[in-house]
């Protein structure tokens, strides 16, 4: 039988393969074929097509498309951007003013296109021009929209929650349920770290002309298009009428007739969502179907049940080992994307998680916020970029700096979900009677 140091070795240059700049999907290959040919045979290599198959037959990853879709026509229509507005009219007058709406709007974006990348180039497109003319301190603005852009994978609907519940097992619904009070917890804690840091620095906050400020009654209406579709999506679900794929299509549906009443469903718009979707789609699926082959080799060499064997020879807690989680996926999130370390890990961490009695809806959650961390920790958190990208002037170190009160933000965020794990599994537990 394989032993815990040959598994460590292996998924040692998995790792390092994807750290040297390989895709994430032929680097994951890479260890599936080494590892196949080394311990079992190139026989077990023919049964790729069988689990490429039925991995790509699921209805549960169809949501996927549908999700992104939604989030491309909310973009392109121009919905997201009158909602910013009717933010501001609300939010405009806290302190730190206009840098609350960022973290407000990204909030309820997040609420319907389940994408963090997504969230923050569309909140950073619709954001930068005006918080410049009201000379708010650029780094705190770009550190803002970096990090209210995190909350696309926590906040339900999530791109990456539907992923981990098909790599472990879990159910979607209950993940979705267990994102909702730790995301809108999350907000707070971001909306205080800019109300503190604007107390304490006046200047950051810039100024709001009173010529700027909309009415509240004419930013509720702004908002209406990305509530209701945010209720229907997830009041189907929990509601018992929808699954969640059935659930995003409603939710497409829903954008499209907005974009209609909008009167900005046209031709060209819908191209361009559509091929948007493609992409990342083919992108995200490439990724996952690499990550089930990964999970039918390492399950035939026996790798969970000696892993499981040697934590169990250690008589780790499961307390120490989530703590212990931390450093591991603070130090992966620095040099990998957010979702080859998902994929890259969950195979080989769930087994564990069942053998120390771990809420698997619980870690899901826990993972998320350590993948939140790596979107927004240099040197490869993708949001900075993002940002940057749509900021198009300026050092990248700008966005760094930026962003640091937000990175001890989310730390004090993962304490407290491991301090007190009932924030993840209350909503859950009332929503689907868990024990």
């Amino acid at each position: 039988m394989i032993s815990a140091g040959e598994v460590v070795l292996g998924f040692t240059l998995m790792i390092g393969a994807m750290f040297v700049g390989l895709h994430v999907a032929v680097a994951i290959m890479g260890a599936c074929v080494l590892g196949a040919l080394v311990y079992l045979g190139p026989a077990l290599l023919m049964s790729y097509g069988t689990q490429l198959w039925s991995t790509m037959n699921s209805f549960l990853l169809t949501a996927i498309p549908l999700f992104v879709l939604l989030g491309e026509i909310l973009l392109r229509s121009g919905i997201t951007g009158r909602m910013y507005d009717g933010l501001s009219g609300w939010l405009g007058r806290l302190p730190g003013g206009l840098l609350h709406t960022n973290i407000a709007a990204s909030g309820v974006f997040s609420a319907v296109s389940g994408s963090s990348v997504a969230t923050a180039a569309t909140i950073g497109t619709v954001a930068l021009p005006a918080l410049r003319e009201r000379a708010y301190s650029e780094r705190l603005v770009l550190g803002s929209i970096a990090a209210g852009g995190t909350l696309g994978i926590l906040i339900p609907p999530s791109i990456n929650l539907i992923v981990y519940g098909a790599l472990a097992n879990a159910s979607i619904g209950q993940l979705f349920a267990a994102g909702i009070l730790p995301g809108v917890l999350l907000v707070g804690l971001f909306l205080l770290t800019i109300a503190a840091l604007c107390a304490w620095r006046p200047a950051f906050a810039g100024t709001a002309p009173a010529e700027q400020r909309r009415s509240q009654l004419a930013g509720i209406a702004s908002l209406a298009p990305p509530l209701a579709i945010f209720l229907a999506v997830m009041g189907s679900i929990y509601g018992g009428w929808a699954t969640p794929t059935e659930a995003a299509a409603v939710g497409v549906v829903m954008a499209l007739a907005f974009a209609a009443a909008n009167r900005t469903l046209k031709i060209a718009m819908l191209h361009a969502a559509f091929a948007a979707t493609v992409r990342t789609t083919a992108m995200i699926l490439l990724i996952i179907t690499s990550a089930f082959f990964l999970n039918f080799v390492i399950g035939v060499m026996g790798v969970p049940r000696a892993l499981t064997q040697f934590v169990a020879s250690l008589g780790t807690s499961p307390e120490v080992f989530v703590w212990l989680m931390v450093p591991f996926y603070l130090l992966l999130g620095c040099f990998l994307e957010t979702m080859a370390m998902m994929v890259a890990t969950v195979p080989i961490i769930v087994p564990l998680l069942l053998h120390l009695g771990i809420d698997p809806v619980w870690f899901g959650i826990f993972l998320v916020l350590m993948m939140e961390l790596s979107l927004i920790t240099p040197p490869v958190g993708l949001n900075l970029y993002v940002v940057q990208g749509v900021r198009g002037r300026g050092p990248v170190s700008d966005v760094f700096i930026g962003v640091m009160p937000f990175i001890a933000t989310l730390m004090v965020m993962v304490v407290l979900v491991i301090l007190f794990p009932r924030i993840v599994t209350v909503v859950p537990d009332l929503l689907y009677g868990r024990p």
